[in-house]
Parts: structure tokens; sequence; C-alpha cells
């Protein structure tokens, strides 16, 4: 029984890169070149369109970096990370990569990574891609990268307001826009400093720099009033955490 090609998507910002592992790439057995992408914005659509086996990823490149692609594309590839930059080997491993290439790397080693890669895929517990993306969401957050189709956003956690949680995705309210991320709110939690932003409700988070006041609605009731006006219900676990957040 014969078996389809391995696909493979080179993403770097450098021609010449590109160019040396699609050439690398050629002449491996059974492997079949899925596309190239200067960018990390051209890599997310590309996952969808072309729907790798194997991304072969650079780090660092303008905008969205690697890491950043990884946490935005859907479900599927397995990841070789490829750089310039040995700093980042750490990290790519503690995100499950396939395997990390520090560039100038031989065909012989892009093969063998290659080789790790189709194994990875044979019978993987999970995506290698899901894998990847919650290691990533256990680190703390500086800014947050939203999916709206084909637009890519990226909000610094800075200027989030509030979180709402709508069943597994989460409502992001920044910058005047609301945008639609699909996370669990107790995942996006973790991430967030908890001396910056408070669990106030099951279904809410909020930033404590946007905190006007808070309004006793009814008997026992509370509503944390922003500085948008916007009236947020509080749990009554979510009032002890607030008055300890505050108290700091």
């Amino acid at each position: 029984m014969t078996t389809r090609p391995l696909r493979v998507l080179v993403v770097d910002d450098e021609a010449l890169a590109r160019e040396v592992a699609v050439e690398y790439l050629s002449a491996c057995e059974d492997v079949e070149v899925a596309g190239q992408c200067a960018n990390g914005y051209e890599a997310v659509k590309a996952v969808s369109d072309a729907m790798p086996d194997v991304l072969l990823l650079d780090v660092q490149m303008p905008k969205l970096s690697g890491f950043d692609v990884l946490e935005l594309i859907g479900a599927g590839p397995a990841v070789i990370f490829a750089t310039a930059h040995d700093e980042f080997a750490l990290k790519a491993f503690e995100v499950h990569a396939v395997d990390y290439l520090l560039k100038p790397f031989s065909q012989a080693r892009l093969a063998a990574a290659i080789e790790r890669a189709r194994q990875r895929l044979v019978a993987p517990a999970a995506s290698p891609a899901d894998d990847l993306r919650a290691a990533l969401r256990a680190v703390r957050l500086e800014r947050i990268l939203v999916r709206d189709g084909g637009k890519v956003f990226i909000v610094p956690v800075d200027s989030l307001e509030y979180a709402q949680a709508q069943d597994d995705y989460v409502l992001l309210r920044a910058q005047g826009r609301n945008l639609l991320k699909e996370q669990p709110i107790s995942s996006l939690e973790s991430q967030l400093d908890p001396a910056r932003f408070v669990r106030i409700h099951r279904s809410w988070i909020i930033n404590l720099a946007c905190l006007d006041r808070v309004e006793l609605e009814a008997k026992d009731r509370r509503v944390a009033v922003l500085a948008d006006g916007s009236r947020l219900p509080i749990s009554r676990s979510g009032q002890q955490r607030l008055t300890v957040a505050l108290a700091r």
C-alpha cells in the first residue's frame, strides 16, 4: 500500500532561507512542498487553504512570530521550528515541537526532522497543534491574538477592558471593539496577571484599571461599573476576589 507524500509548508521571512528549505525538502523521499509563506499572516491563511501535514516554521518574523502563528492556526500540522537564534530552543520544546533546527542546518538534519514529524503524525495522542497551543496558553500574556475570518487582530493586554464567557469562546472588549476568540474563559484567566485582572463572576473578567465603582443593585447583589458605563454582575466569590485585589 502506498501512502501520499508528506505535505510541508515552509514559513520564513527570508527568501533565501525559503529557497534553501525547498531545495532540501525536494531531496526528501515522499515529501511535497505545500507552499511558501513570507510572514505569519500568510502562514495562518495557508494552513487553512493548503492543509499541510507539517509546518517548517521560522520563529522570529515581523508582527507575528512563529509562536504567534501556532496560537492562531487550526488543529492539524506537526511543527518543526527553524531559526538562527538558539535562545528559543527551550521554549520550542516546552511547547512540544517535533524538532528545532538552528540555521544554517544541513539537508540531512532537515530530513531527520521530517522523519520525526512523520512518526509523530502516525498515531498522535492529540493534534500536535492543539498540544502546542495549550502549552503556549500557560504563558503569561502580553498581547492576545484573535483570528476573525481572514483578519488577525493583535490586542495588547493593557487595552483589554473585560472578557465575557460565551460557551467555548470568550468575548473580548478592547479598543472600542468586541472580538470573539475560541478559548475558555478559565484558560484566559490563567494567562492574565491576577494583580490587574479579576474574575468577578463565572462569566466575567475585568481589568481593574477600567473599574470606576462598585454599586449595590439589590440585597447582596453588586455590579461593577466600568469607566465606559458598562455594568457587569459580581458574584459572591467574585466580590471576595475583587476586595482582595483592591486591597493590594
